[in-house]
């Protein structure tokens, strides 16, 4: 796909800078990347009321296996995680003790390429439904299906339709849900390869939704009668809030630049036009951009004052620094477990990283797989 001019000439102004803008020390190696799990200077050792920011200690530690393409991890308050398995579109429970059993098969998901049984999200407070995000033959929607049962013994239940008309197509399908501090839906729509919709506000594609629960619009929506929250994205599929109530979101670029956004709604982040950082006022600049090999981001978690982006193509874990000025971002465990899809909260002190082997990359005997990380202070 040929880029835009615009785009091009971005790239090439931006071809000398460091990947992370904010890593002075030490030495990046030959990619413009630290070597992973080396620290920069000049992060703050405590943030406000997070107890962080922290990083990765010691070796992970396998909590389960045997996936076969999982999408998305969503942990539940009696101690059990749900995992959703995006071509056999099942929904499967991973129990306190690591047992794995399946909770069922939704229905009506028809799998096509990166489409297929997506994110996974559940109301905080509410877990009677389970919220997902999947491709039909026609479009990608967003359902709602009773959580039955409990720990050890989760089933489906009834189906509601709460949001159609996504596009879908065997590429960027956005696909992550979570619920912000507001109590209302967020969803990544990507552009699915209809690039200049993007910026089209009569287009879901290329966008970061938001939806009631019940699938109604917010009347505090952008933009009136629309669920769209931000536009001008090419593959969102990361989005986390920090203590402060700011939204970040991770974007899959094209050829040159992955970026990390700070979501203000309403705004234009450029795409197609531009690809990552660029000198115009119509666009917001990412406030951290990758090239490409080095992250493919996808799940976004916020926790203990500290950003953790799971990195596809880039197969490493980053961990991110808000805090930092200016924000710093540091990789850890390089080529060691494959491609990671998802990194959500563990038991008190850990993160859980999701590993994505079977989809694209080279599959172990016991992939794909969840780590259970533990994780320390700076200091």
């Amino acid at each position: 796909m040929q880029k835009p001019v615009a785009l091009a000439a971005v790239a090439v102004a931006l071809a000398s800078v460091v990947l992370l803008g904010a890593c002075t020390s030490p030495a990046p190696s030959r990619s413009g990347v630290p070597p992973t799990g080396t620290l920069p200077t000049g992060i703050p050792t405590t943030a406000p009321n997070d107890g962080g920011p922290v990083k990765p200690v010691g070796t992970p530690k396998v909590i389960a296996t045997g996936f076969d393409v999982p999408w998305s991890m969503l942990r539940l308050s009696t101690g059990s995680t749900l995992v959703s398995e995006r071509q056999t579109t099942l929904v499967k429970e991973v129990e306190a003790d690591g047992r794995v059993r399946v909770v069922g098969k939704v229905p009506g998901v028809v799998p096509n390429g990166e489409g297929g049984l997506l994110g996974l999200a559940t109301k905080p407070g509410d877990e009677r439904w389970l919220y997902v995000d999947l491709s039909t033959a026609k479009d990608n929607r967003v359902v709602r299906i009773q959580l039955n049962g409990t720990a050890g013994s989760y089933w489906l239940g009834e189906k509601q339709t709460l949001l159609t008309g996504l596009p879908t197509a065997g590429n960027h399908d956005g696909g992550r849900l979570k619920f912000g501090p507001d109590g209302d839906l967020y969803v990544t729509a990507g552009d699915a390869t209809n690039t200049e919709r993007a910026q089209d506000l009569d287009y879901l594609g290329g966008k970061i939704l938001r939806i009631e629960p019940d699938g109604s619009i917010p009347a505090d929506n952008p933009f009136p009668n629309s669920p769209i929250w931000s536009y001008g994205h090419r593959n969102p599929q990361g989005i986390a809030w920090d203590s402060t109530g700011r939204m970040w979101a991770a974007e899959f670029g094209q050829d040159t630049w992955d970026e990390l956004n700070i979501i203000t709604p309403g705004k234009n982040y450029g795409w197609p036009i531009v690809e990552g950082k660029a000198r115009d006022s119509r666009f917001v600049n990412p406030v951290l951009q990758w090239r490409t090999a080095d992250a493919s981001p996808s799940g976004l978690l916020y926790t203990h004052g500290t950003l953790f982006l799971a990195a596809l193509r880039g197969e490493r874990l980053w961990a991110i620094y808000p805090s930092a000025s200016p924000v710093a971002a540091v990789p850890w465990f390089t080529g060691t477990y494959g491609r990671i899809r998802d990194v959500i909260d563990g038991p008190p002190g850990t993160i859980w990283i999701l590993t994505n082997n079977t989809a694209r990359g080279t599959p172990k005997p016991d992939d794909d797989q969840i780590l259970q990380v533990r994780l320390g202070p700076l200091s």
